[in-house]
């Protein structure tokens, strides 16, 4: 089955490049950069049918489950415009042409002077060389990656202060997931690509990794009242769970108050980190979003694009002086059930 649909998208990215790409390329006088645009056809695929997913599948279950009416809908679009840059593949692309570059050349230089890669897949051959067994076993390193990545981000102050655009959002939709200081992605995609390098994923096995990882972090960002039971809420991370990270009583900020200073229910697909780092809130999330001194303060965060990446820049270089005050003077204690 993994097999047909590897199969299937390589013949559709092939028709695509061939069709479109290829003629546009040359139109242009960029024929030395087909190789990167088969590349960059790829992404760009796999952004229209996450959006079509989006839209066809996860809208219309927001709609019928909502947690909550829409208040906000200039904010919901300023989401949809981060969706389209990260899903089809310009974030991506500029990342492509530049830090991943010299990440690749680094790691490649290291290699040439005795840096072994580890090759996950080979681990138990006949066995972990498997499609379906190497993806599920790369999904879940990566997941672990995810989770240590996401709980830094709340911890580390610094990174906090970039993070923090994400939470800003009091109106979660399932657009909401890329919701993102750019520095910030630059940061966590440098990451991911370092390991997927390191641990030998197969590029094809990374933008499948990528897509599956973003389509669900969508469905967890969604506007929907679902929360998977005792059972699943253990096995697979759920809008619930994932809105009660996003509570304004959760407590982000680092230094704040509470029994969970730099918040909880960091895991980004499995609960099962959170489980084994002791950071797992099981309390339905129906509350509302953001972030305390957003709610308490009126700290602006901004309203556009580009406020919001001018106050992300501008926190990180020392402005958060509102933000200590804030933490500084808690107005509750959150309590962990």
């Amino acid at each position: 089955m993994l097999n047909q649909l590897t199969d299937a998208f390589a013949s559709a990215q092939q028709w695509v490049f061939e069709t479109l790409v290829v003629p546009f390329a040359f139109w242009a006088g960029s024929g030395n950069l087909l190789e990167d645009g088969f590349d960059a056809t790829g992404w760009l695929l796999v952004g229209v049918v996450q959006i079509a997913l989006i839209v066809g599948v996860i809208g219309p279950l927001q709609r019928l489950w909502p947690v909550e009416p829409v208040r906000d809908r200039h904010a919901i679009w300023v989401d949809v415009l981060y969706t389209l840059i990260h899903r089809l593949g310009l974030f991506k692309l500029v990342m492509f042409f530049t830090v991943e570059v010299w990440l690749t050349d680094a790691i490649g230089w290291l290699r040439a002077h005795g840096m072994r890669t580890l090759q996950i897949d080979q681990l138990w051959p006949g066995v972990t060389d498997q499609a379906w067994v190497s993806f599920a076993i790369y999904l879940v390193v990566f997941d672990l990656i995810g989770y240590l990545v996401h709980s830094a981000q709340h911890r580390w102050h610094w990174w906090w202060q970039l993070h923090a655009v994400h939470h800003s959002q009091r109106q979660m939709t399932m657009w909401s997931d890329n919701r993102n200081h750019l520095l910030d992605s630059v940061i966590t995609d440098s990451l991911f690509v370092v390991v997927a390098i390191l641990i030998g994923v197969a590029p094809a096995q990374f933008v499948a990794l990528v897509a599956v990882s973003q389509l669900l972090e969508s469905l967890q960002h969604a506007n929907l009242r679902w929360h998977w039971g005792r059972v699943g809420e253990r096995l697979l991370v759920s809008p619930s769970f994932h809105r009660r990270h996003h509570a304004i009583t959760l407590g982000h900020e680092p230094g704040t108050a509470s029994r969970m200073p730099y918040g909880g229910n960091f895991g980004v697909l499995f609960p099962w980190w959170d489980m084994l780092f002791r950071s797992a809130d099981w309390r339905r999330g129906t509350e509302p979003t953001g972030i305390e001194d957003q709610v308490l303060a009126g700290r602006d965060y901004g309203r556009g694009f580009w406020a919001q990446q001018w106050l992300g820049l501008k926190r990180l270089w020392g402005g958060d002086q509102a933000q200590g005050e804030a933490a500084a003077n808690p107005t509750r204690d959150t309590k962990v059930v």
